[in-house]
């Protein structure tokens, strides 16, 4: 199947530049990077290039330089995004909308954005290509800062030249910038010297009242923290993530190549109900020059419920505030059984709901939220309806099936639904990952996930995320075929975030893992294949394995050193809960 994917791959531009593209340049139409309102610029000569193009293949060409995109003329679009704060009204500086065959050339541009605003929007699409471009916002809502003093008396800092800040009448230390304004209480340590995130910081708890202004630099008495050395730079947070840099909806084969995001307040891009996604070159990453030692609020690329095949290769992501890659469908919960083949199924999360979740024909799954039991039941969708209202903004699906119901399918026991149609072949490779917050990679699909030839360098977190949860985040589901091969593992787990147990960690959520009769995870000899890797690590833990038929673990390498003093409470290198059918090699043990 992967060789299969990669001569796909090989054939794919052929097909889709089999007749040469007509060329438009928006200099002509008015848009260069003077202009002063260049988001209702851009988005009107996209409009009059589709009309004019008349379902043509077209390539748009920006003039290469920066353009300063306000939310003030960006159109207004209604967006459901999928792991956000759901504000449902999102200024989109570029708005690239029921295309076919176009391809947006930036030639090294940069959008910079003010403001809280979707940089990009890709929304009903097909045969997509964006490439060539660079995404940053003038004044980040993260505040980066510089220790300048540490002892019994405070800390004393030095907010960058990029934050606007001052100290409010509640002597509260105060970001802001247009349409915006942030006290905080949470943070990231980094190294000033090395970019990595301080070791055991994790999330900050920063006390910023009672604070007084010396000059260019601020006196907070009630923060205190010996662990921050002077010289440490702190990347001051909120748990805001009102739009990502990139949303992706509805589209079909969509590339994106050579395109860099440098910070959002949100995550680098985010795509649902996708399908075949391909990225080349897709960065979250510092600018050039740039002072910062943070990218994004949250994840750098985030898959939702996508299909066919998604590639992410060939990227570089550093300095964000979660994940680089997470791929994973969601769980619907069970509310009501209205008939032997009918369920009223909710969005659980407050931050994914309001979009397409299914349609007629999709097959479905069930799973048992207590043990996480998949129950031997597969059933199609006959059809699917909101509860009332239209599909943006449900809450809730009433899903008939083309099958009688298991007996035990109710909403008493706590069961969850999964389209298992809308998972993809997942390929991750050839990327760097460094220096962010929580994990790595994250996979949770079905089909075949190859993850190789990585660097993971000081991920701060796990590397490594097999994870399926219907009890909190409701992101399914289930890993039946991956390979985790020739990755460069070095420094991981310098911090504890959720699910860290070692530096590759395959943790479903399992509230009642005792009363569990099935593995969430694999279900063949060779499920989850780990091998051929580099390890280099302070400390001891390497693989964590929860729930899972089928782990195979062989010829791989671990160097031990001393970087970091140790302190994971898992001292083991191979931990293994509740698995079965699992051939693991022997590590040396640490000294």
């Amino acid at each position: 199947m992967y060789r299969y994917i990669l001569l796909l791959l090989s054939i794919l531009p052929f097909c889709i530049q089999a007749a040469p593209a007509k060329v438009y340049n928006l200099k002509d139409y008015g848009v260069t990077p003077r202009s002063a309102k260049a988001a209702s610029a851009i988005n009107a000569a996209l409009q009059r290039i589709k009309q004019d193009a008349n379902g043509s293949e077209v390539t748009v060409r920006l003039e290469k330089g920066t353009y300063r995109l306000s939310p003030d003329d960006a159109p207004d679009r209604i967006y459901y995004i999928s792991n956000h704060d759901q504000v449902v009204h999102h200024p989109t500086g570029v708005a690239i909308e029921g295309w076919e065959g176009l391809t947006f050339d930036g030639a090294g541009s940069t959008l910079l954005c003010e403001g809280r605003m979707l940089p990009m929007s890709i929304v009903g699409c097909t045969d997509v290509t964006v490439k060539n471009l660079h995404i940053d916002f003038a004044t980040p809502h993260i505040s980066q800062v510089t220790i300048v003093s540490n002892d019994d008396s405070g800390i004393t800092f030095r907010p960058s030249s990029e934050v606007n800040w001052d100290i409010d009448d509640q002597k509260r230390f105060t970001a802001h910038g247009k349409d915006w304004t942030l006290h905080y209480y949470t943070g990231i340590a980094f190294d000033g010297n090395t970019y990595h995130i301080v070791p055991q910081t994790s999330d900050l708890s920063i006390n910023l009242s009672d604070c007084s202004r010396q000059g260019d630099l601020v006196k907070a008495p009630n923060w205190k923290d010996s662990r921050l050395p002077v010289g440490t730079r702190l990347a001051l947070r909120s748990y805001h993530r009102p739009h990502p840099a990139v949303f992706m909806e509805a589209d079909i084969r969509t590339l994106l190549r050579n395109v860099s995001v440098h910070y959002a307040e949100g995550m680098g891009l985010v795509a649902q109900m996708c399908t075949d996604i391909h990225l080349d070159g897709f960065n979250v990453c510092l600018a050039k020059g740039s002072q910062r030692y943070f990218t994004t609020q949250a994840d750098a690329t985030h898959f939702v419920q996508c299909r066919g095949t998604l590639i992410s290769e060939n990227g570089l992501y550093e300095g964000m505030m979660d994940d680089a890659i997470n791929v994973h469908g969601v769980y619907l919960r069970v509310r009501q059984r209205i008939n032997n083949r009918t369920l009223r199924c909710r969005f659980e999360h407050n931050q994914t709901f309001g979009y397409k979740w299914g349609e007629p024909g999709d097959s479905v799954v069930f799973v048992r939220s207590a043990t996480m039991d998949q129950l031997p039941f597969t059933a199609t969708i006959r059809s699917i309806n909101t509860a009332g209202g239209p599909i943006a903004g449900t809450l809730e699906y009433i899903i008939t099936l083309d099958r009688d119901l298991p007996e035990e399918i109710s909403d008493k026991e706590g069961y969850g639904i999964e389209n298992i149609t809308w998972t993809p072949e997942v390929v991750f490779r050839n990327s760097t990952v460094r220096n962010n917050r929580a994990r790595g990679a994250l996979f949770s699909s079905a089909r075949a996930t190859v993850c190789e030839d990585n660097f993971f360098d000081h991920t701060s977190g796990t590397a490594i995320l097999l994870c399926g949860d219907c009890n909190g985040w409701y992101e399914s589901g289930p890993v039946r075929n991956i390979v985790i091969r020739r990755n460069r593992f070095l420094n991981a787990l310098t911090n504890m975030f959720q699910f860290t147990n070692a530096v590759i960690s395959i943790y479903p959520e399992i509230p009642n893992i005792k009363e569990s009769k099935t593995y969430f995870h694999g279900g063949s000899e060779n499920a989850i294949v780990i091998c051929d890797n580099i390890f280099e690590t302070f400390d001891s833990p390497l693989i964590y394995a929860k729930s899972v038929d089928g782990i195979v673990v062989r010829d791989n390498k671990v160097t031990y050193n001393h970087d970091f003093k140790p302190f994971h409470w898992n001292q083991k290198a191979v931990l293994l809960e509740h698995c079965t059918r699992a051939r693991v090699q022997d590590f040396p043990e640490r000294k």
